[in-house]
């Protein structure tokens, strides 16, 4: 069996997400953003974020049909091994099921993952998952963006359901959801990760996702010029508030979130020791410079080798052999 099964178990079929997720909708710039994939996929040797299409922030009012057609273009025409997604409207909008039929309907099989914004409640993730399999995608993952307090309180049981692969906090939406409780300041690169309110959503969420074995996908971060704040930032988000996965809104937010999300030079170093030893010992307890070692530990440096392969770092030359048939 493959590490990541011995280690893993159920939780290996959510787990392996490319550390960034980039969003666009604008034509020029989701041509753009495919492209830019292609470029970094080759730049890495693996294919360091997702490109998610956006209907629900790119379509113009009355021209949500045409829209979802030329996102289904761009998905069709995407390069081999590109990963794309696409994020449609909510399952209130009258749109809702003509995204799912126009785009999952002729583009399903090159599509990653749906993101299903605005969702409320389990009930939301039931309804989007029976669009999907009426439009012939019933493999298709479901991504969901929390944006509201009555949405945080319910992520745990969202976060449970099957089709779940991933969730996000839409901090915009869940800001002004409060009637003006929550100042400006809370939206910011700095109030984001100080106010409260804002924290304890993001720490449902994060706690949700990792209860239930799905990836939690920290949101926007809109100063994106601002590269040290964003970098500040992006670090708060994976090694403080337990996010694994984090959204760009702009190409210079990219390698910033794959650096900062991948593990240093050391870390994998030691995971590859670490796990080379404990393979050769069946996975069995092994002692490593004066220190226990045991599944508990193994699972931690085999999910330090995920990440460091999903950004694209050099890995150990004894390592490299389990991701030769690890699964996408």
């Amino acid at each position: 069996m493959h590490p990541r099964d011995i280690l893993l178990g159920a939780q290996a079929r959510t787990s392996s997400l490319p550390v960034c997720d980039h969003y666009s909708g604008v034509e020029s710039r989701m041509r753009k953003s495919l492209q830019l994939q292609a470029e970094m996929a080759q730049e890495f040797g693996a294919c360091v974020f997702d490109v998610t299409l956006d209907c629900e922030d790119g379509a113009p009012v009355g021209g949500e049909a045409e829209h979802a057609a030329l996102v289904t273009e761009l998905a069709l025409g995407a390069a081999p091994g590109a990963r794309v997604a696409v994020r449609v409207h909510p399952v209130d909008h009258p749109a809702f099921e003509s995204d799912i039929a126009i785009i999952v309907g002729k583009a399903g099989a090159r599509l990653v993952h749906v993101m299903l914004p605005k969702v409320e409640s389990p009930a939301d993730v039931e309804r989007a998952a029976r669009a999907l399999d009426a439009a012939g995608a019933p493999q298709l993952a479901l991504q969901g963006l929390i944006e509201s307090p009555a949405a945080v309180h319910r992520a745990f049981d969202i976060a449970a359901h099957s089709r779940m692969q991933s969730l996000s906090f839409g901090l915009m939406d869940f800001v002004s959801a409060h009637g003006g409780a929550i100042p400006s300041h809370g939206m910011g690169v700095e109030g984001q990760f100080t106010h409260p309110l804002v924290v304890r959503a993001k720490l449902e969420i994060a706690s949700a996702c990792h209860a239930h074995g799905k990836v939690p996908s920290h949101g926007v971060v809109t100063e994106f010029r601002d590269q040290a704040a964003f970098r500040a930032a992006a670090s708060r988000a994976a090694n403080e508030f337990g996010y694994t996965r984090m959204w760009s809104i702009h190409p210079d937010q990219i390698r910033a979130i794959v650096e900062v999300f991948a593990p240093s030079a050391n870390e994998i170093h030691k995971a590859s020791q670490i796990l080379g030893l404990a393979e050769a010992a069946s996975w069995a307890p092994i002692s490593f410079d004066g220190k226990l070692e045991d599944r508990a530990s193994y699972r931690y440096y085999w999910q330090v080798l995920e990440r460091a392969h999903q950004t694209g770092r050099q890995l150990p030359e004894e390592a490299r052999g389990w991701f030769a048939t690890v699964r996408p």
